[in-house]
């Protein structure tokens, strides 16, 4: 259905031509310098494209790989543009969205974005090594007891349930259905392991209301895509999949991690990235076929279908009810078992999928996807892609 919009400069104009990944497991060898640059060759080698050809790089704030380390690891020539946006979970979008613009306004001609993470052993965690002690900021607005992001979020959705009236149900209808996906996914962790509603209930708390299925799995990995013009893109091996809007947001009096402390709990970040997402698009939320929607924690995906408007305030519970995010759902949403059962690496790896999605290559394909929505965290800084496969 065609809408009313305001597009800008870059609608269609960039196209994703690449995708790669190393495999995601608990622990990988390798350092994540290594990790990246098995997944950008592998990128690279999706699209066609020799390293020497790439000229702009994007990644996370939080990345420990630095370009010139990447860029003269793989044999690049000069790279002219490069950027890193922060915010961790909040990123990933992000690093598509820059680098399209980049091609749009011509400050590059191939960009390669992504992200590489050692975070499956315990050492490598930050809130796991926490002493009793909280400084800066968190002195100042760190309820006691809240140490992870796990508690923070458990305290939202506390809120979210008290408000709505939504039960731990509708959490349980989150995990299994992307669980369920993870487990028809030969490259997910998860993907032996088949989670009953039964094994739900009976899994040891986390966080109170969030127990063990309610929160994504740790992981090593690294996953690349490559972009260029749409020009170039049609000459190029693999279908293009045009980035056909792109949006950040920060909502008014949000704090990192701890939306809790706003006048509206749930006018999060994504509710101000919707608002330009949908502005830039000739669609609207109806009309996504497809949707990999960012789940470090279950909880997100309630707020973010709400925030993004695939259902009104206080209705995500009914609209994941009876398998709604499941294959033959409302919805699909997160297709290859997203960060709860294919691997965390800050939501990189739902871009892939909705890539694979658009290109009509996935393990569990939504027959017909031409339209593939990507959302990183809805409760820090945040981004949102909306991705077309087929002709611009």
């Amino acid at each position: 259905m065609k809408r009313e919009s305001t597009p800008g400069r870059l609608r269609d104009r960039a196209a994703i031509v690449g995708v790669g990944s190393t495999g995601f497991a608990r622990s990988l060898p390798g350092s994540e310098h290594q990790l990246a640059a098995q997944a950008v060759l592998s990128a690279l080698d999706d699209a066609g494209i020799d390293p020497a050809e790439v000229d702009g790089l994007c990644s996370f704030s939080m990345e420990n790989v630095g370009e010139d380390e990447l860029a003269r690891a793989l044999g690049m020539a000069d790279i002219g543009w490069f950027a890193r946006t922060p915010a961790g979970g909040g990123g990933g979008c992000a690093t598509v969205g820059l680098a399209a613009s980049a091609i749009a306004t011509g400050s590059a001609e191939v960009v390669v974005a992504w992200r590489s993470r050692k975070r499956g052993s315990r050492q490598s965690r930050v809130w796991a090594q926490t002493t009793p002690e909280v400084s800066g900021v968190g002195a100042f607005v760190v309820p006691p007891g809240v140490i992870r992001p796990v508690d923070e979020v458990a305290m939202m959705v506390r809120r979210y349930m008290y408000e709505t009236g939504a039960t731990r149900e509708a959490l349980a209808d989150v995990a299994l259905a992307i669980r369920g996906y993870g487990h028809r996914n030969p490259a997910a962790q998860m993907a032996d392991r088949e989670v009953t509603r039964e094994d739900y209930f009976a899994a040891r708390m986390i966080s109170d209301p969030l127990c063990l299925y309610d929160n994504c799995l740790e992981t090593d990995g690294a996953v690349a895509v490559v972009l260029t013009s749409a020009e170039r893109a049609a000459d190029l091996p693999q279908p293009p999949v045009y980035v056909h809007a792109y949006a950040q947001g920060i909502s008014d009096g949000h704090l990192m991690m701890r939306q809790f402390f706003a006048e509206d709990t749930f006018r999060t970040p994504a509710v101000a990235c919707a608002e330009r997402l949908w502005r830039q698009a000739e669609i609207g939320p109806a009309d996504v076929d497809v949707a990999q929607i960012y789940d470090a924690f279950t909880p997100l995906i309630l707020f973010s279908l709400e925030a993004y408007g695939f259902c009104g305030r206080g209705e995500a519970a009914a609209f994941v009810k009876d398998g709604g995010l499941g294959p033959g759902g409302v919805l699909p949403v997160n297709t290859s078992g997203g960060s709860l059962s294919e691997g965390y690496v800050h939501g990189f790896n739902l871009i892939a999928e909705a890539v694979h999605q658009a290109r009509g290559t996935s393990n569990a394909q939504v027959a017909g996807a031409e339209w593939s929505f990507v959302s990183s965290s809805d409760v820090v800084p945040t981004s949102a892609l909306l991705l077309r496969g087929g002709k611009p």
